[in-house]
């Protein structure tokens, strides 16, 4: 369920992406408002036991106040994905060979990918969090598939082992969201919400 605390920032403020991803702050340029990036120190290791889900919403508002303690009056956008198969998490490959055995393991079946969003500002107690939800559901892919898709794309940066943005959408049979930007790691829809509700014009 979304959380929400405080009313919105009486006055304009400046706003951060507390990420360094490239794709996450792709997507916020399409808002055309005028922000800055910063990164998170936040240690991102799952607890044990911890479901994908809970672990994405945790990560979120954690880089969200890691970067607020060091901006109190800016207005900061958190975000974390995580992508789970059977209730197991799928993290970045890195490597072709993790990339290869994650859409092994994938094809046929449907991944669940929790994209956690919070927005917030220490100086006014705001809080704003959320989670999309995206069903995706693959293709049963021979290994040729995969590895011509490996070797054009080159995904190894992206939990799931592939980029829907791109040459990866030929992998699927179907996405289920109600936030379509949130498969490739910032679900723009909540995000405008969440900005309008701390005082942003938005567009």
């Amino acid at each position: 369920m979304p959380e929400s605390t405080a009313s919105s920032a009486p006055v304009a403020r400046s706003l951060i992406l507390g990420s360094t991803s490239r794709y996450r702050r792709e997507l916020l340029e399409r808002l055309q408002y005028p922000f800055t990036t910063a990164s998170p120190d936040v240690d991102e290791t799952p607890r044990p036991g911890e479901a994908s889900r809970d672990l994405s919403l945790r990560l979120a508002l954690a880089k969200a106040h890691a970067v607020a303690q060091q901006h109190p009056e800016a207005v900061v956008i958190g975000s974390d994905q995580v992508a789970d198969l059977n209730d197991q998490p799928l993290g970045k490959p890195l490597t072709h060979e993790r990339a290869v055995a994650q859409l092994r393991q994938m094809r046929g079946q449907t991944v669940r990918f929790y994209t956690a969003l919070a927005v917030v500002c220490q100086a006014t107690g705001m809080v704003h969090s959320d989670i999309a939800e995206v069903g995706v559901r693959f293709r049963d892919l021979t290994d040729a598939e995969i590895e011509r898709y490996l070797l054009a794309e080159k995904p190894y940066d992206c939990a799931g082992s592939a980029k829907s943005e791109g040459l990866g959408i030929s992998l699927l049979d179907a996405i289920d969201s109600d936030d379509p930007t949130a498969l490739i790691g910032l679900p723009l829809i909540r995000t405008c919400r969440m900005l309008r509700a701390a005082g942003l014009v938005l567009p």
